[in-house]
């Protein structure tokens, strides 16, 4: 996949390998690639491409059970995912034979990661296959000479590599975004306008709207190509809308009803999918993260790690974790010590140890009395044990609000950035305490003056803003900078 962004992705939520492994065998290409395998014997034989030879198609064909127009470029496409996710190999490229590759074994008694990796061989043999142009096209593009010539085509192999990139990016970021539409189908049309209509265009403009039903075309015939490898469930665009490819572009924009909106094409990630599309992922350089993959880690390393995780999915690799330890109290003593600092990144380590706490339960109480007299964590656990109904929580005094207060708006700001909860909370705040922007600027804390500032850009009243904008410059020339 293109690298075109180092930030993290949100993290996805995987089915366990050994399911996912199963899904992979039963693949109706990956199943037909393995036959074919089985099948292949002294007598088969290979062209100078590794591909099976003209003649022996139509038995392949017969071995899958396929007939039709298509049996032959299906039986040729699975002989091509068995050779080159190595269930055949090519034992003499001079003469063509063939004998079963190493990999065959894997599929009956490897791991299921073993199964996996030979099925994310399939995925890529595909994906090349999709971004190649229609056959029809590259035969009526020969010239005399039997070369094909590309510029008549109109086709860049590597853009196009890249487009299909870009558009399984864009499936897998819609499905694992927390406000994406999760497991639900993508309409065809929003995809494509995902890479070609620019964020800040308002009424797309007819050039526009004629490369969205291009890309369309294009996505309808890869996507065609991608389901049977497993990659996507594909509802494609309707018969009647493909004859005449404009009608596919009329007003993409205006809200009509589920029916109509499916003639145009539906895809949907599979598990299989999001698993296949996380490892090109990753072995692109991208930050993927998986839940789960935090709960052997120590918890400094989970409450860094879903700082930027949103709640959800914060919540689900939280509940893994503790699911890991078998002490509750060890493991509320272990998040409160990672919980301390005052780096700038400590606010939210505090906020998410919070949350994570609230799933230990009352057997964490012990751990949270321990810090009361914590200059850190003493306000967190306040909030803590009355939030959970305990009884004899001391009050705390009023420097301990202050500061639990500036982190709180630190660990907000860090989390969601100018929000609308936060805007709330900063108009409580000012309204709450009168003098609250003379006291505030005395706070003891490294992010005093970041969240005055903020909230002096937050407050919606003029005269509030300027006194917390005021407040902010106090506290940077307290702390000397």
């Amino acid at each position: 996949m293109s690298d075109s962004s180092r930030s993290p992705l949100p993290p996805v939520r995987l089915h366990p390998e050994a399911e996912l492994a199963r899904d992979a065998l039963s693949t109706p290409l990956l199943a037909r690639a393995a036959r074919l395998a089985r099948w292949a014997g002294p007598d088969t034989r290979v062209d100078a491409g590794g591909g099976l030879v003209d003649e022996q198609l139509p038995a392949a064909a017969e071995v899958l059970a396929l007939s039709g127009d298509d049996a032959a470029a299906y039986a040729g496409e699975a002989w091509r995912v068995a050779v080159d996710t190595g269930l055949v190999e090519i034992v003499d490229e001079e003469a063509g034979t063939v004998a079963a590759g190493a990999d065959l074994a894997v599929l009956t008694g490897g791991s299921p990661q073993d199964v996996l990796g030979v099925w994310l061989g399939a995925v890529e043999t595909v994906l090349a296959d999709a971004s190649v142009p229609d056959l029809d096209d590259l035969v009526d593009a020969m010239d005399a000479g039997g070369e094909v010539d590309l510029s008549s085509l109109d086709w860049d192999p590597e853009a196009e590599a890249e487009f299909l990139d870009g558009v399984l990016g864009n499936l897998y970021l819609l499905t694992v975004s927390e406000d994406g539409p999760g497991d639900a189908p993508v309409p065809l049309p929003a995809l494509a306008a995902s890479m070609i209509v620019p964020s800040d265009m308002g009424e797309p403009t007819n050039d526009v709207l004629e490369q969205v039903s291009d890309a369309m075309m294009r996505l309808d015939d890869q996507f065609r190509l991608l389901e049977p490898v497993g990659l996507v469930e594909y509802q494609p665009v309707d018969e009647a809308l493909m004859a005449d490819a404009e009608a596919a572009a009329e007003e993409p924009s205006t809200a009509v009803d589920d029916t109509d909106v499916s003639r145009y094409g539906m895809v949907r990630l599979t598990p299989l999918g999001r698993y296949g599309l996380r490892a090109r992922l990753l072995e692109a350089g991208f930050e993927a993260p998986a839940v789960g993959d935090l709960a052997d880690k120590g918890a400094d390393a989970l409450l860094d790690g879903t700082a930027t995780y949103p709640q959800s999915a914060a919540q689900a690799e939280t509940e893994q974790w503790l699911a890991a330890r078998p002490e509750p109290l060890a493991a509320a003593r272990e998040l409160l010590a990672a919980a301390r600092g005052l780096d700038t990144g400590a606010p939210l380590r505090r906020l998410r140890c919070q949350q994570a706490l609230s799933l230990v339960g009352a057997e964490a109480e012990p751990a949270l009395r321990e810090v009361l007299d914590d200059p850190e964590l003493g306000g967190l656990a306040r909030v803590w044990l009355s939030e959970a109904g305990f009884a004899d929580v001391p009050a705390p005094s009023q420097d301990l609000v202050f500061w639990l207060t500036v982190d709180t708006v630190a660990a907000q700001l860090a989390a969601e950035g100018n929000s609308e909860e936060l805007r709330a909370l900063v108009e409580g705040l000012a309204a709450q305490h009168s003098g609250f922007f003379a006291a505030a600027w005395r706070v003891d804390h490294p992010a005093t003056a970041d969240v005055l500032e903020a909230m002096g850009r937050l407050h919606p009243d003029k005269k509030v803003a300027k006194e917390a904008r005021k407040a902010a410059f106090k506290a940077r020339s307290q702390q000397g900078g």
